[in-house]
This record gives structure tokens, sequence and C-alpha cells, in this order.
């Protein structure tokens, strides 16, 4: 046990001497574009919920009621007792929404990754992954049986010759539709083009494009204009646009009963509650109806992102509400995310192994809840903090 305890206290320094110790803030109010943290009132740029659904009052109302009629647990998987009228209702809503034949609930990003993948592949077959992509689709290639070859960052070229050299029965490919810490877009086209040449699936987590982009929010595939059918496996998350939790799995009929045969991740977890399920159903209904929300959006992340540039601020290529500033060194990262906080501002400082070595980063994200005065409340903080020269290694 001491052996034990010593070895886990030395890597726990290591991270600190590394810069990268991770430390949880500890937030006292709803979500939204302010926080407040030890009873301080902070303007936030880190939140994921783009569409500012989470405090939403209709959906809260809708929460209420359904604690009324549901409780608010679901009390065992979804396969024994715990697949409400609420998620069976909410996967046919989002069938609907998204054109597809069938939809399956997961509780988490993370599961439906996992549970997608080991489902489908078996020791005979083989995974293809961008190096980039989220840990959930990194992890469920290393842990299925299937033989994983990853690829340079949105290389189409290196995944044809991969598929081509592959003596697989079966090819997955799998693929962020927008990268969660650089916001570019993976080139969706060409890889449906490659894997169709190659005789490959492919499946594609629309995490951070779902509900965002497309005219109806239907997500990256929308946006790029291509047909839900082209993409054999979609994934998206609940918590991020939608404003709530959980993530759904969107195919075919055969794909979604497969999943409920094979997907451990689903067959072994209580479902989520039935109340959330149907907060959700409110939540798609604004979806739908308030499309101001993602044009909102989309003025914002223009504004902001003309501004920088005109500020000669080191901001990464991309035209979702993810807008990194590239800092390199993880400590400075560190300290400019603690030098915004002393501001009122809060942004992370996302460090490795989230990202790449030297590759460091403020992670910006925005919401249609902003305002303009709070994008320029920001731009002024970051040009004072830009022109230090003690940064100037970074620009």
């Amino acid at each position: 046990m001491d052996l034990f305890q010593s070895i886990i206290e030395e890597k726990l320094q290591q991270r600190k001497q590394q810069a990268l110790y991770r430390s949880r803030r500890v937030v006292e109010s709803a979500q939204d574009i302010r926080i407040l943290i030890d009873g301080k009132s902070y303007l936030s740029f880190c939140s994921n919920d783009y569409l500012g659904l989470a405090n939403h009052p209709a959906l809260k109302k809708r929460q209420q009621l359904a604690i009324d009629k549901y409780g608010v647990g679901s009390g065992a998987s979804h396969l024994i007792s715990g697949h409400s009228q609420a998620h069976h209702a909410l996967e046919d809503e989002l069938a609907e929404y998204m054109q597809v034949e069938r939809v399956l609930l997961y509780s988490t990003g993370y599961m439906a990754n996992m549970g997608i993948v080991n489902a489908l592949l078996e020791r005979h077959d083989a995974v293809f992954e961008d190096r980039l992509n989220h840990a959930s689709l990194i992890d469920a290639g290393l842990l299925t049986t299937a033989k994983l070859s990853r690829y340079h960052h949105c290389d189409v070229n290196m995944l044809q010759r991969q598929l081509e050299c592959s003596e697989a029965r079966l090819k997955l490919v799998l693929t962020d539709a927008v990268f969660s810490m650089d916001g570019n877009l993976a080139p969706i086209s060409e890889l449906i083009e490659t894997c169709e040449q190659n005789k490959a699936w492919i499946m594609v987590d629309d995490a951070h494009g779902f509900g965002v982009l497309g005219e109806h929010g239907r997500g990256s595939l929308e946006y790029s204009g291509l047909k839900t059918e082209q993409v054999p496996i979609y994934m998206a998350t609940l918590g991020k646009a939608m404003g709530v939790a959980g993530a759904f799995v969107a195919g075919s009929e055969a794909l979604i009963e497969s999943l409920i045969q094979y997907s451990r991740p689903y067959v072994y977890t209580t479902a989520m509650p039935a109340t959330l399920a149907e907060t959700l159903r409110e939540s798609l209904l604004l979806l739908t109806r308030e499309a101001w929300r993602r044009e909102k959006l989309r003025e914002l992340i223009q504004y902001f992102k003309q501004s920088a540039k005109q500020l000669g601020l080191p901001l990464l290529e991309s035209d979702t509400a993810i807008q990194p500033l590239l800092v390199g060194d993880s400590q400075t990262a560190l300290n400019l995310a603690e030098q915004l906080q002393h501001k009122g501002i809060l942004i992370s400082a996302i460090r490795p192994p989230t990202v790449p070595e030297n590759t460091a980063r403020l992670r910006i994200t925005f919401s249609a809840n902003h305002e303009l005065k709070d994008i320029d409340l920001l731009l002024e903080s970051l040009e004072k903090l830009f022109d230090d020269p003690a940064l100037s290694t970074i620009q």
C-alpha cells in the first residue's frame, strides 16, 4: 500500500511540475453566460451550452412537470424496466428530426462511442481514426479487439493508403465532425467518398455540430450538404446545443437493433432519468422553432473572428463556436487563464494530453446568450494580455 501511495503521489507531482495539473471549479449557479464561483460572478466563455438552453425556463418547467409523473430515477436499465414512454418518444422525435429510420439513446456520449464500436467490430475487423479524435473515440478504438490505425489530422490521402492496405473483413472509419479542441470541421464529403471506394463504413461523432450547424440545426451533415444515409453511423450528444445531457446514435433499423442486443454500455447501464428525456423533448422543440439562436451565434462568431484577426491574436482557423487561441506553452496558457479570471472572465486553458505537446491554448466557446458587449469586453482583455512583451514568443 505504501508503494502504491508513493507511485501515485509521484505521478501527481510530475503533473504539477509540468503545468498539467487539473483542478475543478465549484459552480454555485445555473449554467449561463454568467456563473457564480466562490460567491463571485464571472463572464463565462468555457461552456458548450451553444444555444443557451441549459437554464431555459421552458426546459425547467418541462422537467418539473416530468418529475411529478416519472419521479427522479429510472430504476433500471433500458432492457429491464427503465425504458419509459418519455425515452421512446424522444427517440422517435429525434429520428424524425434527423430523417433516419431509428435512433437509440445513451446516457453519455463517451458511453455511446465505446458501445457502438465494440458492439460492431471483432478481431478480424479494422478501425481507422483521425489522430485528433475525441478521447472517447480513441478509447473505443483502443479497447476493441479490431486492429486500430490512426491517420494524420484530416489527411484523407493517408487514410486512403491505410484502407487500401487493409485486408480486414469490416473496415470502420471514426471521425469527429467538429474537432472539440480546434473547432475545425472534418472533410466529411472526402471521407465518405474514400470509404465508398474502399468498401468501408464511416461513423461521425457530431457532438459539437448537432443543433448548431445547418439551416435546421441537423448538424455537420446538413451543413456540408450531405444526406443522412451517406453516413451509416451518426452519433451526437445532448448536453451541448440541447442543453441537457445524454447522447444518441442514428442509423438504420438493423444498426439500432444490433446495438440494443450487443452494446454493453447500453445493455448494462441504468437508463437516464425519464425526466431528462422529457426535458430533451422540449429542447428539441426549441431547436426546431427558434432558428434565431443559431443565426445569432453565427453572427457572434464572425464578429469575434474578424476583430481577433484585426488585433493580431493567434487564432486557429475555425468557423464554429469553438475558437481556440494558440499559446504553445502550458504554463503560459495557465497564466493567461488566471489573469483573465482576475478580470472576471472564465476561459479554459487546454493542455496536453488533451492536445498535442506544445499546442496549449485558450479554448473560447460562445453561446447564443452572449451579447456583442460581452465579446468586446473579452477582446479588450485579450488585447491587453497579448500585448505583454513577455508573450511575444507565442505570437
